[in-house]
């Protein structure tokens, strides 16, 4: 069931049609969590983003760019974002099911480590890369 956004009614006041339906398109960044009350929908999922990628574009793929959820909440520090991968990774392979439709949710992984670590953050990296089942692709790391 997907979460109705508290803009939804400013949304549905301009609806375009896709210029070129048939050229495909990856999303190159969108995030994926549950839980997070402070965000305009405490729930944004594959069910949420399929819905806002069907709206006519031709969307094959999208890459999942870190966001902070579902970080472990215990364990080595360093560690802890490794859970946002696992969580990711497990909407990806739902989508790559084929299941969902067309549209590969999250076939790119977009992650964080803690770089400023140095060379104590390889093994950080390493456990990104495994927990991203072939979907991970970098690391972005928040300079604010």
């Amino acid at each position: 069931m997907t979460a109705r956004k508290k803009n939804h009614d400013w949304l549905a006041l301009t609806v375009e049609e896709p210029i070129e339906p048939d050229l495909p398109i990856c999303d190159p960044h969108h995030h994926l969590w549950d839980g997070e009350s402070g965000r305009v929908v405490p729930r944004y999922l594959l069910d949420e983003i399929l819905e806002d990628v069907g709206g006519g574009h031709r969307i094959v793929s999208t890459v999942f760019i870190e966001c902070g959820a579902m970080f472990k909440p215990d364990g080595p520090e360093a560690l802890r974002a490794v859970g946002e991968t696992e969580f990711v990774n497990g909407i990806a392979a739902m989508s790559a099911s084929g299941l969902y439709g067309p549209t590969r949710i999250a076939a790119g992984i977009v992650g964080t480590a803690p770089l400023r670590l140095g060379a104590a953050a390889a093994p950080v990296l390493d456990a990104q890369i495994a927990a991203g089942g072939g979907r991970f692709r970098g690391i972005r790391l928040g300079a604010a």
